[in-house]
Formats: structure tokens, C-alpha cells, sequence
């Protein structure tokens, strides 16, 4: 049953994304950053840790884990190190996240030739 809820609430995160992006004038770069804030806004109030109780791996796959991730780790770091470890935390937990697309982008233009 976990993995049923998983793909909803995937699926429900890429059908309220798609609705916007019909129904509005945002780029898909709008819309991605209107969910990395969603998600560190659910974070914040604590909410983003139950959605992943409730609906397992499914959380952690769309773009919305992204602002979880940046404020729990800062939150976390803050906690244990007080205002240095804010920043530092924000980036503890999405470094590798972050590393790996900017090689993999990198890799990909390489092979990959861009269509004008």
C-alpha cells in the first residue's frame, strides 16, 4: 500500500504543477522554486516530516524534498551550532545533490548537442 501512496503523491505533486503551469504564464523555473519554497515551508511547521511518515519514498522523490532538505538541514545545524551553523547545515544535507547535477549537466552537454 506504501508504494501506492508513494505514486498519488507524486502524481498529485506533478498534477497541481501541471495545472499551473496551463493555467498561468510562470516558466517551469517559477515553478520549480514555488515548490522548493512550498516544501521548506511544510518543513518549517513541521509538517514535510509527516508527509513522509504518511506517504513513505514517494516525499523524498519530487522537487519539494529539495526545500525540505535545505531547512531541516539548517534548522538542525542551528540547533547544535547557533547562527554559523545555519548556513553551513543548509548545504550539508543538498551538497551531493547539488554536486552530482552540476557534473551530470556537465557530462550530458558534452555527449549531447543542443537543438537551436
Amino acid at each position: 500500500m506504501i508504494f501506492l501512496y508513494s505514486f498519488l503523491f507524486c502524481g498529485v505533486v506533478c498534477l497541481i504543477g501541471q495545472i499551473i503551469l496551463d493555467n498561468t504564464n510562470l516558466t517551469p523555473g517559477h515553478v520549480t522554486s514555488l515548490f522548493v519554497v512550498v516544501g521548506a515551508f511544510l518543513d518549517s511547521f513541521g509538517l514535510y516530516d509527516k508527509f513522509i511518515k504518511w506517504f513513505g519514498a514517494g516525499t523524498l522523490v519530487p522537487i519539494t524534498s529539495f526545500g525540505h532538505s535545505l531547512i531541516h538541514g539548517a534548522l538542525k545545524a542551528a540547533e547544535d551550532n547557533g547562527l554559523l551553523g545555519l548556513l553551513a547545515g543548509m548545504f550539508s544535507l543538498t551538497s551531493v545533490g547539488i554536486v552530482a547535477a552540476i557534473v551530470f549537466g556537465f557530462i550530458l552537454t558534452m555527449i549531447f548537442k543542443a537543438k537551436d
